[in-house]
């Protein structure tokens, strides 16, 4: 199988957008001591890891107000400042807060998300968000009003086009009354593959574009994993208490990792890439979301800007999966 150097741009649903295939995924570069904190990061390694995957041709990052409470949008900024190419394109999320004791509230209210999208402005050390996002439709009944604020930021060139996460088809519908939804950004991967049945035929009649996170589901087809380096996770570490990090599935899942590393090994990839690769290989995918703590980590999983899978690999994954069932 024959790849490309560079990676292929793809338009973002209904905006001028041009992604790469995979984009920085800023979540766990928040660090620790807030809810879902990946455990304690370096900042400066966090720095690294960004730079390192704009180096290698990632031209946009994804983060939210809420990972680190604030931290990680701050950290990007920095990244950002100190970057001697040229700006990458810059995604942030809205609706989740955070009080001064650090306990997280949720708000789609006007008011507040013209503060919140101040805040993430300052932080991330720009003029304008390229694309702003209700990270989740809570509550359900400030929807419309959340997606009438995110429609005036734009009339208002606060932010260039918008998007939401996590919706339902009603709720995108909803939405779509108000104002045209650019992108949807969901949970997809081998192991949560819910939207294949509704949503992402949804997103595709619409021309809603599609960047879908945990594509490597929050690292357990990384190729890195084992049930050691489970039990040893720091205590704080949100996946400790997942269903996936945990048996029956984490036996099953180590095995797929397996699949994944000897479909891999014959392209002189990682079994992450090809994960990542999965989900491209899904018509609606526009592009996946890929975290990196450390610029060795964004490296290891670099080739999925270009790396394809072939049909008779995709049909593997799916076989074991079907067959593998908990």
């Amino acid at each position: 199988m024959t790849q490309s150097t560079t990676a292929s741009l793809r338009t973002l649903g209904n905006s001028d957008l041009q992604l790469t295939p995979i984009g920085f995924g800023a979540w766990a570069i928040g660090g620790g001591n807030w809810e879902y904190t990946w455990g304690p990061q370096d900042d400066n390694e966090s720095i690294a890891a960004i730079h390192r995957a704009l180096d290698l041709g990632v031209n946009w990052i994804d983060t939210a107000a809420i990972y680190g409470l604030g931290h990680s949008e701050e950290v990007v900024g920095r990244a950002l400042n100190t970057y001697s190419g040229g700006r990458p394109l810059v995604f942030t999320k809205c609706s989740m807060r955070w009080h001064q004791d650090r306990s997280i509230y949720r708000s789609l209210k006007g008011g507040s998300l013209a503060e919140e999208l101040e805040g993430s402005l300052k932080r991330l050390g720009v003029e304008t968000v390229d694309l702003y996002q209700i990270h989740w439709p809570n509550p359900d009944e400030e929807l419309e009003e959340g997606w009438e604020a995110l429609a005036r930021f734009r009339e208002q060139g606060k932010v260039r086009w918008i998007g939401v996460s996590n919706f339902s088809i009603e709720q995108m519908k909803r939405a779509q009354a108000i104002a045209p939804i650019t992108s949807l950004q969901p949970p997809y991967s081998m192991l949560r593959r819910a939207i294949e049945a509704e949503i992402l035929p949804f997103a595709q009649a619409n021309g809603i574009g599609v960047i879908n996170y945990s594509p490597m589901l929050s690292g357990m087809l990384a190729g890195t994993m084992t049930a050691e380096r489970v039990a040893a996770l720091p205590a704080e570490d949100w996946r400790r208490k997942t269903i996936e990090f945990n048996e029956p599935r984490l036996s099953r899942n180590l095995r797929l990792v397996e699949l994944l590393r000897k479909i891999g090994s014959g392209h002189g990839v990682s079994p992450g890439v090809v994960a990542v690769a999965w989900t491209l290989h899904h018509p609606a995918i526009t592009a996946a979301i890929v975290g990196g703590r450390s610029a060795r980590q964004v490296e290891g999983v670099a080739p999925a800007l270009t790396f394809r899978i072939t049909e008779q690999e995709y049909a593997q994954v799916n076989q074991f999966l079907a067959a593998n069932v908990i």
